[in-house]
């Protein structure tokens, strides 16, 4: 027996069209002629794809049946309180000056968060998927973007008969990084009038994304409601032969598609197996009472994985797309974040900072992957004391500095020698097993272990002088471990270690700064 979300499917089917795609890598999406939106992308979930039509006559009569049916697949939460309590950590930073936009970030499980995670999901969860965010950066910067474009192994499915089916079409999609674990929290408004909606934020990420009424095929459970384009004056989507649709390859590592109707579709996939498809859109975002328009992002009509409660991602990579970029020409190309421990709260501000308050790096230049943050570390020490490595050691790996990734990566090596520094200045503290991806554990709580400070330095002669709680990482309640990973392939600055010190991506002077205190 059909569904209803069949049924309505099948009333609104639109044929695929297709437009010219580049390189992707397993798995396949699967889109059937009776799911309404044409896409020739999506994931491999058994009958579950990316359809829908938001423009014509004829989605606008099934506009009532969509509604409804779309009640089947919405589980819409109340937004989340702020006590006053959670509103009272809220004050001046000493690094944040008087101009820029300005935005509250949340720990990913911080009480006060507008979109928390589950506040009983695992630490090895979040390892997991940290990991899996790992291995994209790292499988990012090895895929040779020179490779000739790959073709659909199938576009069209031969049925009994020797007919061709029309209902199947496979091509590649590009799997991305894991995404929500590890991410911050800001509030966006979007549409006219505004509504806020709660979003993680990405330096690794281009395309800025949300979850959108009807939401045909699924959605994650989000706090308050979807966004409603049609609720928006200044909502409009975006054609398949605009610029920005073909700019969706770099920002997503995805192809684009293009409906019968002429509307760009969108697809960013992440490393565990998360996904967002829906049309490229553009309408009015809005920070308080800041407000730009012509904003390009992505009404997501099917959204499944691990994102929290949030609504959608914020990309903030050096990408066209991405939010920095399109507020660029209004605000600056830079941007400055201080990174909170999950019982305070930071910020977020696009466009101006305080220079004289930063110590900078070059941000360095790599032909790998352009919209990412690359930096290059040259020495580690433990309370004053360089490591026993080679200096060459640091730099053996690309290394880029991310606000999503829990863990910071090391090259092996450097990995090796900051384990054996740390347990040797841990004293008698007694040995744990190894947790998850972390080898290095003891018994205890950091706040009671300590550990003597971890420098980490920076070309250009910056040094971050990382205390306990930027080191070491509670796994349980009775045990802690160094919360840094050997690997192979590509290193990675990760958030723990970044935590309360203001960072400033300048991309304009192509330099990133830092500065401690910046948060608690």
């Amino acid at each position: 027996m059909k569904t209803k979300l069949e049924v309505m499917m099948k009333a609104a089917g639109e044929i695929p069209t297709h437009r010219t795609h580049h390189s992707g890598i397993s798995p396949y999406i699967k889109a059937t002629k009776h799911h309404g939106l044409s896409s020739r992308h999506g994931l491999n979930r058994g009958s579950k794809a990316f359809t829908a039509r938001l423009a014509g006559d004829a989605i606008m009569e099934l506009l009532p049946l969509l509604l409804a049916c779309s009640l089947l697949f919405t589980v819409a939460a109340p937004a989340r309180d702020i006590t006053s309590v959670c509103a009272s950590q809220i004050r001046d930073f000493p690094h944040r000056n008087s101009s820029g936009l300005h935005l509250t970030l949340h720990h990913p499980q911080s009480p006060c968060s507008p979109a928390p995670l589950p506040s009983d999901l695992p630490f090895s969860t979040v390892l997991s998927h940290d990991d899996a965010r790992a291995a994209h950066l790292a499988s990012r910067l090895a895929t040779n973007n020179d490779a000739p474009p790959r073709r659909p192994t199938s576009l069209r499915k031969k049925a009994a008969g020797g007919r061709f089916d029309d209902s199947l079409a496979t091509v590649p999609l590009s799997p991305g990084m894991s995404i929500g674990v590890g991410n911050y929290v800001t509030q966006l408004g979007l549409g006219t009038p505004a509504t806020s909606y709660a979003m993680v934020v990405d330096t690794g990420s281009s395309l800025t994304w949300l979850q959108c009424s009807p939401c045909v095929v699924s959605c994650h459970r989000q706090a308050g409601p979807l966004y409603d384009p049609r609720a928006s004056s200044t909502y409009a989507t975006v054609p398949c032969s605009a610029s920005q649709c073909d700019e969706l390859q770099a920002a997503t590592l995805n192809p684009s598609a293009c409906s019968v109707s002429n509307v760009c579709v969108y697809q960013a996939s992440y490393g565990d197996s998360s996904f967002s498809v829906g049309y490229l859109s553009r309408d009015t975002v809005s920070f308080g009472s800041s407000s730009f328009p012509g904003f390009y992002y992505g009404c997501g009509q099917d959204n499944e994985g691990l994102f929290g409660r949030s609504a959608g991602l914020i990309g903030l990579s050096r990408n066209k797309l991405s939010l920095l970029s399109q507020l660029a020409p209004s605000l600056g190309n830079s941007f400055s974040y201080c990174l909170p421990t999950s019982g305070s709260t930071g910020y977020l501000t696009i466009g101006s900072y305080n220079p004289g308050q930063y110590s900078y790096t070059p941000m360095a230049s790599s032909s790998l992957d352009a919209s990412l943050y690359f930096v290059t570390l040259s020495g580690m020490s433990v309370g004053g004391s360089p490591l026993a490595v080679s200096p060459s050691e640091y730099s053996s790996l690309p290394t880029i500095i991310d606000s999503g990734t829990v863990i910071t990566r090391l090259p092996t090596s450097v990995y090796s020698a900051l384990s054996k520094a740390v347990a040797a200045a841990m004293g008698g503290a007694a040995r744990a097993p190894a947790f998850s991806i972390l080898d290095t554990c003891f018994e205890g709580q950091a706040s009671r272990l300590g550990v003597l400070a971890v420098g980490m330095a920076f070309a250009g002669g910056v040094t971050l002088k990382l205390p306990t709680r930027n080191v070491l990482i509670d796994v349980d309640d009775s045990t802690t471990c160094l919360a840094f990973a050997p690997t192979d392939s590509t290193a990675i600055i990760g958030n723990t270690q970044q935590q309360t010190f203001s960072v400033v991506c300048d991309v304009a002077r192509s330099r990133i700064g830092f500065a401690a205190g910046g948060c608690s």
